[in-house]
């Protein structure tokens, strides 16, 4: 028979972390889409690329925050008879999409920031300066209230979109005060390529997670070998088979396994410790064990 064990208590904690992520998440969106607009306006009257671009990234910033809410709102909800592991992962599509955003929005202020260089444009140096230090000034201050929720994908995957605003925002600062200082325009548009770089560094590492967790593959750091030789020192196990482990949204990992038992008679406390190491050793609280005695034919699927 198979044995079924899904920690309640650990859906709880992570519905409740799950809150406060979608409450952080809905605060940084909102005062991130108001400062682009102001951003963006001042970019237009200055006639700043990097600052455009900044505001740009920050919209995409704002958008990408506010589907981490709506993902975070999602993976609270409970399972159901379509959604039997509840709608957790959403917050790995949120991730994916904001991946693909980033990218199509650096394609775009490269091609301009080209089309800069062959054509420079006057800039109001130190005007742009200014708000680029409002800029980072804020979203410094969001990517401090996210801290405490990036060990989920979803959170993890918005703060990426602001860290990468903060350095956008750095960029506009230096190539405002240059042109303050020098009047060399050139750097607005070097600033705004420096600016594409680190988003689609970012965008193509977090592309390349979300659809690996998608893809249903073992989650970055953990190797199956190891949780499976870990498994096989409990005592009583004699040996682990058809062990899969993969991502079912963006903080719970799942494992499910055959068990080579010596004894059908200790399984409980078995099952007990095979529990308690796979929370402990690698924070994996969805666990699904199917126990076989080592005289019955091994079923491989």
């Amino acid at each position: 028979m198979a044995e079924h064990e899904h920690h309640h208590d650990h859906h709880h904690h992570h519905a409740h972390h799950h809150g406060h992520a979608g409450d952080a998440l809905r605060v940084a969106a909102a005062l991130t889409v108001l400062f682009a607009i102001v951003e963006g306006l001042g970019g237009w009257l200055t006639g700043s690329l990097a600052l455009l671009s900044d505001a740009g990234h920050m919209i995409t910033d704002g958008a990408a925050l506010g589907l981490g809410a709506v993902a975070a709102w999602m993976a609270r909800k409970p399972p159901s008879g379509r959604h039997s592991y509840g709608l957790g992962r959403a917050e790995v599509v949120a991730a994916l999409v904001n991946a693909a955003a980033m990218l199509a929005i650096a394609a775009g202020i490269s091609y301009e920031a080209f089309v800069r260089l062959r054509a420079p444009q006057a800039v109001n140096g130190a005007v742009a300066a200014a708000i680029a230090a409002v800029g980072l000034a804020l979203n410094l201050w969001v990517i401090r209230r996210l801290a405490p929720h990036v060990e989920d994908m979803n959170t993890r995957a918005a703060r990426l979109h602001v860290l990468g605003d903060a350095l956008g925002s750095i960029a506009a600062l230096v190539a405002g005060g240059v042109i303050a200082a020098s009047g060399w325009t050139p750097i607005d548009p070097l600033a705004s390529l420096a600016i594409c770089v680190l988003i689609a560094l970012s965008s193509v590492r977090l592309l390349r997670e979300s659809l690996h967790a998608l893809m249903e593959g073992v989650p970055s750091g953990m190797s199956v070998e190891a949780i499976g030789g870990e498994m096989a020192r409990v005592e009583g196990v004699l040996s682990v088979h058809d062990l899969h482990v993969w991502t079912l949204s963006g903080t719970r990992i799942a494992l499910s396994a055959h068990v080579v038992v010596r004894s059908m008679t200790q399984w409980e406390r078995t099952l007990a410790e095979l529990q308690r190491r796979l929370q402990e050793r690698f924070g994996i609280d969805h666990v699904t064990l199917q126990p076989e005695t080592a005289t019955r034919p091994l079923v491989r699927h």
